[in-house]
């Protein structure tokens, strides 16, 4: 499977709006520095890894269940089993960034989906939710996913 020459950044749920949340723009503005590259930003819709073909998935603070939260419950991302073997087969690279002092994400469930869906894990202890406002670490990982020069 030849590189894709486009990615989308989706937010999570209750994430703030990807045009001006977080890391999300910046990221964006830096992987179109690659050459022939489009980077789309998507608030977030259905599970699309289940049911379409990607070439990569990049999660980050990612987490299996509604943790108790009414508007995670709202939402309807948690009503089913995630259909974890479907996603592995639609995904050949999957990449997970976690951290065990994520305040708003119980560990064991990030863990969860690095066991289930057998992510490449970049496990950190001190950078919470991923709040910031750059994450070169991604960037990193995307560049060596599509075989561009750090």
């Amino acid at each position: 499977m030849a590189s894709p020459s486009k990615a989308a950044i989706v937010p999570g749920n209750g994430g703030g709006d990807v045009t001006t949340h977080g890391w999300y723009g910046w990221v964006k503005k830096e992987l179109e520095k690659i050459p022939g590259f489009q980077c789309l930003a998507k608030n977030m819709p259905d599970p699309y890894a289940e049911t379409h073909r990607v070439y990569a998935i990049v999660l980050v603070s990612a987490y299996t269940s509604d943790l108790g939260d009414e508007n995670e419950r709202a939402s309807g991302y948690f009503n089913r089993p995630w259909q974890w073997e479907k996603i592995k087969a639609n995904c050949p690279y999957i990449v997970q960034f976690g951290s065990t002092d994520d305040p708003f994400l119980p560990w064991k469930e990030q863990q969860e989906v690095a066991d289930r869906l057998e992510t490449k894990l970049h496990k950190f202890t001190d950078r919470g939710h991923f709040q910031n406002t750059e994450f070169h670490e991604l960037i990193t990982v995307v560049k060596s996913l599509l075989k561009v020069p750090a």
